[in-house]
């Protein structure tokens, strides 16, 4: 099979389409022909050597979420038949032709949609309400903050946030994207760029605060976070793009009662990751057969323009996600 190698830590040049063998399920396991897979920051990571990937999955091969067909079984998997459309999260080794997965990690591709929009769901629409519902506890009324809402997960956090009947504020350094944003369903648009964003999210939402925070960058975000949020509210850091370090102000913490949380998919369990998977395919997979929720595709390559694919991503001038086409 033909599979994206990560030849040695660097910049995209490191990255070349090489030929592998073709993966062989385990018993619990089925093969995928992947038609799709997207790329995430953290395969610009692991390019870069700074994500070690979780025990099992291959070091040179990246790739989080994958859309295909059933290939083969293994002995005793029966939960799906060869043919079967299906997509879903994996350790690594998305970015090929082929992809063992556990047989009840994979999740139905829902009716009448494409390849490249199906590879668009899993990672961030998993992580997204994970992050709102299982971790943070949503609900309908309250107000959510999130930052980098013009990234994969955050459309995805978007657009399900509404769906729950929140009201959404989102930040980005960009007024394309905010306005691409809000025809999504964002309410209160902040552009990072114009400086002090927590004082703008304050003279919106007033002395309330905000209820629930969704923060994709990590760093130096903390501060602003704390000051805006209302007593009791609760922050769940899913991205680092700020950096990984900041300064911890205890005293509005503990004055605040704050709820700080952290989550990353990659590393769960497999126990963890199946249970998810079977909760997302009741829950959520019907709201796109119902078109209550939608992929945002920014851009297509062909898996052999996968530099220009990492190119484009570390300009962060994307919108939503960038998806791999496997013909």
């Amino acid at each position: 099979m033909k599979a994206i190698i990560i030849t040695r830590p660097g910049g995209p040049e490191v990255l070349e389409i090489q030929e592998r063998p073709k993966p062989e399920p385990a018993p619990d396991q089925i093969r995928v022909r992947v038609r799709a897979s997207a790329l995430n920051r953290a395969d610009i990571l692991q390019r870069m050597g700074n994500y070690p990937v979780p025990p099992g999955a291959p070091a040179d091969i990246s790739g989080l979420e994958y859309a295909g067909e059933v290939d083969a079984l293994g002995a005793s998997a029966s939960a799906w038949a060869p043919g079967d459309r299906v997509m879903g999260v994996v350790g690594g080794g998305g970015h090929a032709e082929y992809v063992c997965v556990h047989e009840h990690e994979a999740m139905p591709v829902p009716k009448r949609m494409s390849w490249e929009e199906a590879a668009a769901v899993p990672e961030v629409f998993l992580t997204a309400h994970d992050a709102l519902f299982n971790r943070l506890g949503l609900r309908p009324g309250q107000t959510l903050l999130i930052h980098a809402v013009g990234s994969g997960v955050g459309t995805a956090g978007l657009q399900v946030a509404k769906f729950a009947g929140a009201r959404v504020i989102g930040t980005a350094r960009s007024a394309a994207k905010l306005e691409r944003a809000s025809q999504l369903g964002l309410d209160i648009p902040i552009d990072a760029s114009r400086g002090d964003w927590a004082a703008q999210v304050d003279a919106a939402v007033g002395a309330q605060g905000v209820h629930v925070i969704m923060d994709l960058a990590g760093g130096s975000y903390l501060e602003g976070n704390l000051r805006v949020l209302a007593p009791r509210g609760r922050l769940v850091v899913v991205g680092l793009t700020a950096g990984t370090t900041a300064t911890l102000d205890m005293n509005t913490l503990l004055r605040k009662r704050l709820t700080i949380v952290g989550t990353a998919m990659r590393s769960r369990p497999l126990e963890e990751k199946i249970e998810l998977a079977g909760e997302f395919s009741a829950r959520v997979v019907p709201l796109f057969e119902e078109g209550r929720l939608k992929p945002i595709v920014d851009r297509v390559f062909s898996f052999t323009e996968i530099r220009a694919a990492h190119d484009l991503m570390e300009s962060n001038e994307t919108f939503g996600k960038i998806v791999l086409r496997w013909d």
